[in-house]
């Protein structure tokens, strides 16, 4: 009898144990059904060849937490923005609009607060929704004001609420960050307009990761999540016009393996690449904290993590500056995404947006997509690939000109607004043909081809294609140029 009743008590016990152990997997494991959280890790003028998972030939090993982020996600080879340049890419991904769309054409443009926004959706599904870092859509000013529109000036300043794209429930961010701080000083504002600083000589990208897993640690928990944080980096410190690594950054990549698209002796990169590679190499530690962060909280396996780009960087080779241009080395961007609906190591070699960012968060969160919504849900890709996924991407440049491009698999072709000035106007109904590249053949974009007359029947088609997407998204019925030899 003692024996039997020991043994039934001992059943019991084991019993109870398992429950135990079943009840806390089911706290640090994601209920079926739940929404899950999103995390945007949103980087600026980052090149694809600076991540070890795209081939990068620069520099071995320098990108380890974004290479298992691919190795354990989903990794999309050829993302590019639909606008190479900061404050329109951001309207782009806030509305899932065209640049043109929004109105916020160039930089210098505030996005209008009736815009209804990713963050509204979200709020309005149950999401917490926070924003940290570079905002860059709350000032207006410069050419291209309309009469009787007086210029708005953030770039030092609080950013109000009403200016914030709907980010109600979280926000610690400048309009210009650049403007409020350097690579080891600076300050934000948060949700009520208060200064905040960063530790003096604490890296900018340590810092705002600092203030991100804050966020983490301290929410409330009792929603899910969105929240984008919006780095500065690599881009360049607009003041001093240079780029700024981590202490050390000249010394430890000074050697690497020279990029093909950048030609030795043009542009600023053979001065400034070792401060961008370190630039971009403190992004991935700080990706790294994090993912730490959010396996150390037991949310990991249900937060969807978004690594994206808003362009690229070629350096001064391609015009005077860094961006706006046609070229990859201006409009094609690292993304990687890990997390509920994105796992399992995969490749996709099909042409995605920027654009497709908002759809696939809203996607996520089961949120039925607004009719104005341009991009499409990335699941697609992941889950199988439609049939009718786009054959190419379209792209709108403004600043350096009034531009417009069409990417395809195998070809890159633009044309331009010769009468007009890129800062000024930002449509056009007349195009002049000014750029073609055979991306099979010459994938570095060292040949231009526009006036090749052997392409000529590519050219015509690839304007037909253009001048569709000109007529869909902007009501233009455009006339292209051919360019003469």
């Amino acid at each position: 009898m003692q024996r039997r009743e020991f043994l039934k008590q001992s059943a019991l016990v084991t019993a109870a144990a398992a429950l135990l152990n079943r009840a806390a997997e089911a706290e640090s494991k994601p209920s079926k059904g739940k929404k899950p959280n999103v995390l945007f890790f949103f980087t600026d003028q980052q090149r694809v060849d600076t991540v070890g998972c795209y081939g990068s030939p620069m520099i071995n090993h320098m990108t380890p937490h974004l290479d298992r982020m691919a190795s354990e996600g989903v990794r999309f080879n050829y993302a590019f923005t639909p606008q190479p340049v900061c404050g329109p890419t951001r309207a782009c991904i806030q509305t899932g609009k065209y640049a043109t769309e929004t109105g916020c054409w160039r930089n210098n443009i505030a996005l209008k607060p009736e815009e209804k926004t990713l963050a509204d959706a979200l709020s309005a599904a149950g999401y917490e929704v926070g924003y940290i870092g570079k905002w860059h859509l709350a000032s207006t000013g410069g050419l291209g004001l309309k009469d009787g529109q007086k210029p708005v000036n953030y770039a030092t300043k609080p950013v109000p609420p009403d200016c914030r794209g709907g980010y109600r429930d979280y926000w610690l961010a400048s309009d210009v960050l650049e403007f409020t701080s350097s690579a080891f000083d600076g300050h934000m504002f948060d949700g009520d307009g208060n200064r905040r600083d960063f530790p003096r000589g604490r890296y900018r990208v340590d810092a705002q990761t600092d203030w991100v897993l804050e966020y983490l640690r301290t929410r409330k928990r009792d929603k899910p999540f969105f929240l984008m944080a919006s780095y500065l980096e690599p881009h360049h410190q607009n003041n001093a016009s240079h780029f700024v690594g981590p202490v050390g950054s000249k010394e430890r990549f000074k050697t690497y393996t020279s990029p093909l698209d950048l030609p030795p002796g043009t542009g600023d990169w053979e001065a400034e690449m070792p401060d961008y590679l370190g630039a971009c190499q403190a992004l991935d530690a700080n990706l790294g904290r994090v993912r730490a962060e959010l396996e150390r909280l037991g949310i990991a396996d249900n937060t969807l993590i978004i690594y994206a780009s808003d362009h690229s960087c070629h350096f001064k080779t391609r015009n005077a500056e860094y961006k706006r241009a046609c070229h990859d080395d201006a409009t094609r961007v690292p993304m990687i995404m890990c997390g509920p609906g994105f796992a399992g190591g995969k490749v996709v070699d099909d042409l995605v947006s920027l654009l497709d960012v908002p759809s696939t968060i809203l996607g996520e969160a089961g949120v039925k997509l607004p009719e104005t919504f341009r991009g499409r849900p990335l699941q697609q890709l992941v889950s199988g690939t439609p049939t009718d996924w786009r054959k190419e991407l379209f792209i709108q440049i403004s600043e350096s000109q009034v531009g417009r491009a069409v990417r395809t698999s195998r070809w890159t072709y633009s044309v331009r607004a010769e009468d007009k000035q890129g800062c000024e106007v930002s449509c056009s109904s007349e195009y002049t043909e000014d750029f073609l590249y055979d991306n099979e053949n010459d994938p570095n974009q060292q040949n231009n081809l526009v006036a090749d007359p052997k392409h000529s029947d590519t050219r015509a088609e690839l304007a037909r294609i253009l001048r569709r997407y000109i007529a869909a998204v902007e009501g233009m019925d455009a006339t292209i140029k051919p360019r003469q030899t």
